[in-house]
């Protein structure tokens, strides 16, 4: 009973004493501890110890198989406060497989091998931590000073994929090699990479490094950025004096052998080597500030195009100027010329000359040709000058010489610079300095020829050509057709030339005659590539690509080059007639039944009847305004060439030949002259049209047809028009009614229609 009056009893406390007896026992213990620890730079000094002990080696859990290393803290770096504070940042990331399955699995060799990579890109490893992963595999994952990197190993695979990113200005690239040594440990090692630019840049630093730091340089959307390449190796990456110059070897997954290569490696029918990369001979490409100029597999496309059309459009190119181009190439298409007596290579950059020679010699290499020097640059009738093109042309050729220019002005000049958009280009001033293209101008025979190549094709989404990427374009065709020089501008683009858009390149001539050569039948172009071009020692082809049907294909401008023309402010004249307006009617003449048709013919005979003094055209319908006249019959007019009728004509001295001495004076009563000057060409109506009675002098006012497109308001076509070039046969030949024609009325047309422009 005392035990349960024991348990019965209680006692009463305070809630308030009893915290506030807690709380004053925890402040004393608090204080004492204090009283009676370590100082706080005993504390300090046990941290870095700490710290130099994990430098040193890893204390390593084994139970968990984690490992976290702290470094030594950095002295606090002198840096650019605009570069590292950019929001920017490159990533590389590296995928390597063919590893042996030991390393992958060691996360101590792992972890070194990712120090040292840092160590040796001069980056600042500050801490890093690893996980070896069940049953296989390692992870790990480093802070680094100026961001991180990170891996992850598939050992029974041989497969690691290894990350780096950091911000600042110092291209990671370099870095591949070395991360190619440090992890690359196994035979058959096979690695792909992509170099990446994150975040966002200020687009006015123009450092060294800007050329390759660009999200939309060449050198970074063709050969850093994409994955998919089974071989990505530089082989030059340098600063000259005035440019960046970078050449790189690259073979893409998807690529399968060439037809050399085929030949290199007697691949047989059946062979799967076939639809892989394995034996593709990798493409070299040329860089300039990171702007693609050229590559093996496509060079001798691209210069063809760019050379051989200029120096055809002349009927005897002696003597030849080329502005830039030292890698040797488009000296090497102009040498294949027997015509050329002189080639004067005019290019600033002498270390490139050098670089190209060496790391691209197939570019420079005249060796197959007969009786030219084995490179391009050592021939006898070369000339290379060491200077700034734009200065030269200026001191010998400008508005007040300084120098004596050479003693034969240059039958063509090939503009083989950096294309105008390139904002950051030593050749900028070329395009944009009038003084300069007018030396250039004047620097030419009176029927010399120009040659640009002005960057990629234009695209009809594009918008007008003064705004946005092309402007450059446009400011260089506006002064070009400012120049007095200047009488006919010719675009032409191919798709072949190893850029990834179709290349553009302009013919400027001095004389309009060049367009007859310009417009040539593809039969007269490939006879003149055989009487001019050398021969060669292996007898192959001296030319691979360009011949008479590529130049057809030149003559006729893609449609985007008139529909960005015709944005152009004030909209220019000529392209109100692009197109045959569908809301006009096309009235034709009926051969098989007059009465079905819109116009009846009839005649004024002879008093004997044996001959027509006279032939008129009535309609059988209403004729509205602005209706084609006979179209499929103008459709059908005979073309022929001014060479063609001085054949004809000189048949005439010989007499006799009744049905010549017939067709030549049927040319002179209805033919006319095609309206695109120079041409060279002659339009003769061989339809129902020729029987419509003609006009003239006070007559004239009878007239109720005529020219389609009128004559220009300038009383002069432009020097460049996409849309007359594109459109010419069409605007000399199809007539329109000037005025409403009624039922019954004769057709009557003004004889000098013709005449004006």
């Amino acid at each position: 009973m005392a035990n349960d009056n024991e348990e019965k009893e209680r006692f009463t406390m305070d809630i308030r004493v009893f915290l506030a007896v807690i709380t004053v026992a925890m402040a004393a213990s608090f204080t004492l501890g204090v009283a009676m620890g370590p100082a706080q730079q005993d504390l300090y000094a046990a941290s870095l110890l700490q710290q130099k002990e994990l430098a040193t080696g890893m204390a390593k859990d084994a139970a968990s198989g984690v490992s976290s290393v702290q470094l030594d803290p950095p002295a606090a770096p002198t840096v650019d406060v605009d570069d590292d504070h950019e929001p920017a940042g490159q990533h590389l990331l590296v995928d390597i497989k063919g590893i042996e399955a030991a390393f992958l699995d060691s996360e101590e060799r792992l972890s070194k091998a990712m120090v040292d990579a840092v160590q040796a890109a001069g980056l600042t490893m500050l801490s890093y931590h690893c996980h070896s992963l069940i049953p296989k595999g390692v992870s790990c994952v480093g802070v680094l000073l100026e961001s991180h990197i990170s891996f992850h190993t598939w050992p029974d695979e041989g497969v690691i994929t290894l990350d780096l990113f950091t911000c600042g200005s110092n291209p990671l690239v370099p870095v591949v090699q070395t991360i190619k040594e440090l992890f690359g440990i196994g035979e058959n090692v096979q690695v792909q990479w992509s170099h990446e630019l994150r975040g966002f840049r200020r687009g006015n630093k123009k450092d060294e490094n800007f050329a390759l730091l660009d999200h939309n340089s060449d050198l970074s959307q063709i050969v850093w950025s994409p994955f998919d390449c089974t071989v990505k190796e530089q082989v030059v990456s340098t600063l000259t004096k005035y440019q960046r110059v970078d050449v790189w070897d690259v073979v893409g997954v998807e690529e399968s052998p060439s037809y050399e290569d085929a030949i290199k490696h007697n691949l047989q029918p059946g062979d799967p080597r076939w639809t892989t990369a394995e034996l593709v001979t990798p493409d070299r490409m040329l860089f300039l500030d990171g702007v693609l100029q050229s590559d093996t597999d496509s060079f001798r496309e691209y210069h063809e195009a760019m050379v051989q059309p200029a120096m055809f459009a002349h009927a005897n190119p002696q003597h030849v100027a080329i502005v830039g181009g030292g890698e040797g190439a488009s000296l090497r298409e102009v040498l294949k010329h027997k015509t050329v007596q002189s080639a004067t290579l005019i290019e600033i950059d002498e270390e490139f000359i050098d670089i190209v020679k060496t790391a691209i010699p197939a570019m420079s290499n005249c060796s197959d040709f007969e009786g030219r020097a084995s490179v391009c640059f050592d021939d006898d009738v070369v000339t290379v000058v060491k200077e700034d093109a734009k200065q030269w042309f200026v001191d010998r050729y400008g508005a007040n010489p300084t120098k004596e220019a050479p003693a034969d002005k240059f039958d063509v000049v090939v503009m083989d610079a950096i294309e105008p958009e390139v904002a950051r280009a030593i050749s900028k001033n070329l395009y944009d300095d009038s003084s300069v293209l007018a030396s250039i101008m004047k620097s030419l025979s009176d029927d010399g020829i120009l040659a640009i190549q002005i960057g990629r094709a234009p695209a009809i989404n594009d918008p007008r050509p003064d705004i946005g990427i092309n402007a450059p374009r446009e400011m260089l065709f506006k002064k070009l057709e400012s120049l007095p020089e200047v009488e006919a501008m010719f675009v032409y683009e191919d798709a072949h030339a190893g850029f990834i858009e179709p290349r553009a390149f302009m013919v400027v001539c001095k004389n309009s005659s060049c367009r007859s050569r310009w417009y040539a039948s593809s039969d007269v172009i490939d006879y003149e590539i055989y009487d001019r071009i050398l021969r060669t020692k292996s007898n192959d082809r001296a030319l691979v690509y360009f011949d008479g049907v590529t130049q057809l294909g030149y003559q006729v401008a893609p449609k985007a080059w008139e529909t960005v023309y015709c944005r152009r402010e004030p909209t220019p004249f000529e392209c109100a007639y692009r197109h045959l307006p569908m809301d006009k009617k096309l009235f034709e003449y009926n051969i098989a039944n007059e009465d079905e048709g819109d116009f009846k013919l009839s005649a004024k005979w002879s008093d004997d009847n044996e001959e027509i003094i006279e032939t008129y055209v009535h309609a059988n319908v209403d004729i509205p305004a602005g209706s084609f006249i006979m179209p499929s019959h103008l459709a059908s007019s005979l073309v022929l060439s001014d060479e063609t009728l001085k054949g004809l004509r000189g048949n005439l001295e010989y007499g006799g030949v009744t049905v010549i001495e017939d067709f030549v004076e049927y040319i002179d009563e209805f033919g006319h002259k095609s309206k695109a000057e120079g041409s060279g060409q002659n339009i003769v109506e061989i339809g129902a049209s020729y029987l419509i009675r003609s006009v003239s002098g006070e007559a004239s006012g009878e007239a109720n047809i005529g020219r389609w497109i009128p004559a220009h308001p300038d009383g002069k076509r432009p020097k460049y028009s996409p849309v007359y070039e594109r459109h010419r046969l069409s605007f000399d030949v199809f007539m329109v009614a000037t005025k409403d024609i009624p039922k019954g009325a004769e057709i009557v047309r003004n004889a000098e229609m013709w005449e004006v422009a």
